[in-house]
């Protein structure tokens, strides 16, 4: 009898618990069982360039994590609006996510017309990288051995030389600018598919300079295929401590970061938004994510929903007014 009792009351347990479960909504259920498959993340920049710098070291812990891949789908051109674009159109399913970059924030205030809207077609998940922008040169192009000399040749021969960048209305496109503004030089904008292929001309000496992330920058300074001479910021980084700083350098003001984040498009259920922010986060605090990070003078910000919502806003208003103080356009 005490065996049958037992028996009733494990019965009754269980349809309680099968009730419950049932009144839960479908994405509490599913929760912890996202990724079940390969996850598209849309780089709207070439291979090679900074997006691709941290993208891939993550995709690879992620895979490592999850046991499910974070496959990269690079979608360059027209300053990565082209790639953001096609991700705000992607299904909002869980798997397809965008990772973006400061340039996106800047794209509102210099394309006239864009296909998408930031703000209302996209939602930011993670920020998982922010590395200070850096002055190169290519050393047998432009040879100066310091800032000082670099600034003195740049005020000599106006309009001579020019920079790379990863396109019109990009973050080395407006860095390029504010320091014209704030050295009141002029230097020529050549604008590239990507930061990828700008770096590779500059390397080439098809271009005199670049104002680059750091990032992407970091193996061809140690391999000596290019200079840098001043990275932005109030301190030194310290993958490169022997590069001064801007505000070293008498540019207090001339503070530019070129950071990474991550979006999903809109209507990209909650539970997923959740659980590929945890596995981001996760992708880029392992050591050896941490390594590749620290490598390239990178910092891991970990801003998060409306902590990331809200620094992108910030930056929207920010490069608004350099777009307007510049007068910048595209090339």
């Amino acid at each position: 009898m005490n065996d049958l009792n037992a028996w009733g009351q494990r019965r009754a347990f269980l349809k309680a618990m099968a009730a419950v479960t049932g009144s839960l909504p479908l994405w509490a259920q599913a929760q912890s069982t996202w990724p079940t498959k390969p996850v598209n993340l849309i780089v709207p920049f070439p291979a090679g360039g900074g997006t691709d710098a941290f993208a891939r070291p993550m995709s690879a812990q992620f895979a490592k994590l999850t046991g499910k891949q974070l496959i990269i789908d690079n979608r360059g051109g027209a300053g990565g609006t082209l790639g953001a674009g096609i991700a705000a159109k992607a299904a909002p399913d869980g798997y397809n996510l965008f990772m973006g970059a400061v340039h996106h924030t800047i794209a509102p205030s210099m394309y006239p017309r864009l296909d998408y809207d930031l703000e209302r077609d996209l939602v930011p998940l993670i920020q998982v990288a922010s590395v200070p922008q850096v002055l190169v040169v290519n050393p047998k192009k432009v040879q100066a051995a310091d800032f000082k000399a670099f600034l003195d040749l740049v005020k000599k021969n106006p309009g001579r030389l020019n920079y790379g960048s990863a396109g019109g209305g990009t973050s080395h496109h407006l860095a390029g600018e504010l320091f014209k503004l704030q050295t009141q030089t002029f230097i020529t904008h050549i604008p590239y598919r990507g930061a990828g292929p700008a770096l590779q001309d500059l390397i080439a000496g098809n271009v005199d300079m670049m104002f680059d992330g750091l990032g992407s920058s970091a193996a061809h300074i140690k391999g000596g295929r290019i200079k840098a001479l001043m990275v932005s910021g109030a301190k030194r980084s310290p993958a490169f401590p022997d590069v001064p700083c801007s505000a070293e350098l008498g540019l207090p003001d001339y503070t530019v970061s070129t950071w990474y984040g991550v979006w999903a498009p809109k209507s990209t259920p909650a539970d997923a938004q959740a659980k590929a922010i945890e596995e981001l986060r996760r992708s880029c605090q392992t050591d050896e994510a941490k390594a590749v990070w620290s490598n390239q003078g990178a910092e891991f910000p970990n801003l998060t929903g409306g902590q990331f919502d809200a620094f992108i806003k910030k930056e929207l208003i920010k490069w608004a007014q350099v777009v307007k103080a510049s007068g910048a356009k595209l090339d």
